[in-house]
């Protein structure tokens, strides 16, 4: 009898002050309306067509050049390339890191957002180079996304500057202290090629991810995924400078959002909202209980395929889901003369919707 008290205090010790990476802040998440309304469950994300990328996983995002050839990053750190009339994607070049968000730019070269390294480059040749890796003489831990502005200037986010994916397991696992802490580590740069500066638009956000130009220009489009809503910093006109939700309160986490056709935007909602993440919310206390337990008992991710589609004033126009989790953690998605291409972190292959 003893022997198990011994072992209950001992636990009991453990789960009250045994030291966590995490130093959770209080909030106060929105009620979860889940999938009813223009959210309403659907199988329309069944309907894809999954195209080969041999031994590689996790196609987590997608940019087309002029030239119709698409690219796509991996779990492995290589970019990927189906060229036109190709039928699969095809090892082109690694980063020896973890490429997350890619655009090309107006000469042809490959931005990267990579996990590890920082925000890259990569010429035609195949030649990689860092154009940033710190800012304000901090480093850049966890480039995500990433999008170029016509005049060249590049945007791009830091998701965390706490946790970084080389240091914390992944991207994945550090995704999840962010957002389990919420105190807000991530941030937007703007990054000018043409100086070489580089400016903090935004930062304390909770894992700052996707990140848009919007059509016109004028403004910049980020998903705070651990808020579940997307912002809009303005760059010019009378609200320059200043930030405005365009949609919040989404069912699942935005990871990418792109430019769609005719002013829209696509939004890969990697995983449905977590209940006891919600509930947890203005327990800071318990959050870093939790965070002692075997990462099993902790909130995680749902394969829960889901893709949005939304207006420049974030009304939802579409809706694709797989509630079967067939194609799971959808990232985002491109359209191309070919159909609708579908990103995902963990996919074992690239889905197409024709």
């Amino acid at each position: 009898m003893k022997a198990v008290w011994c072992v209950f205090l001992l636990c009991t010790v453990y789960l009250l002050l045994w030291p966590v990476s995490i130093e959770p802040v209080a909030w106060q998440a929105p009620v979860n309306k889940g999938f009813e309304g223009k959210f309403a469950q659907n199988t329309r994300l069944s309907e894809l067509t999954l195209v080969d990328m041999g031994t590689d996983y996790g196609p987590e995002d997608f940019a087309l050049n002029q030239n119709g050839t698409l690219a796509t990053s991996s779990h492995s750190g290589a970019i990927l390339l189906k060229k036109k009339g190709e039928g699969t994607f095809s090892p082109w070049v690694n980063t020896g890191g973890r490429p997350l968000g890619i655009e090309y730019d107006n000469k042809g070269n490959l931005v990267v957002a990579d996990a590890h390294l920082g925000l890259l480059k990569i010429n035609t040749s195949g030649e990689v180079s860092v154009l940033v890796d710190e800012v304000k003489k901090t480093p850049v831990v966890y480039a995500d996304d990433v999008d170029i502005a016509q005049n060249g200037n590049i945007y791009f986010t830091d998701a965390t500057t706490k946790f970084p994916a080389m240091d914390y397991g992944g991207t994945l696992s550090a995704s999840l202290l962010e957002i389990f802490e919420h105190k807000g580590n991530g941030r937007l740069i703007e990054y000018n090629p043409d100086t070489g500066n580089s400016a903090i638009l935004m930062d304390k956000l909770v894992f700052a991810n996707g990140v848009a130009v919007s059509h016109d220009e004028q403004s910049i489009l980020v998903n705070e995924t651990g808020k579940y809503r997307v912002l809009r910093y303005w760059l010019v006109g009378p609200n320059k400078g200043q930030v405005d939700v365009l949609i919040d309160n989404l069912p699942g986490f935005p990871d990418n959002i792109s430019r769609a056709e005719n002013g829209s935007y696509y939004i890969g909602l990697a995983s449905p909202r977590s209940a006891p993440v919600d509930m947890l919310s203005d327990k800071p206390f318990i959050r870093k209980i939790v965070q002692r337990l075997p990462s099993f008992m902790r909130p995680q991710g749902q394969p829960y395929g889901h893709l949005v589609k939304i207006s420049e004033i974030g009304e939802i126009e579409q809706s694709w889901q797989d509630p079967t989790g067939t194609f799971p953690f959808v990232t985002g998605a491109i359209k191309t003369k070919e159909g609708l291409y579908v990103s995902s972190l963990t996919a074992q292959k690239v889905g197409l919707l024709r």
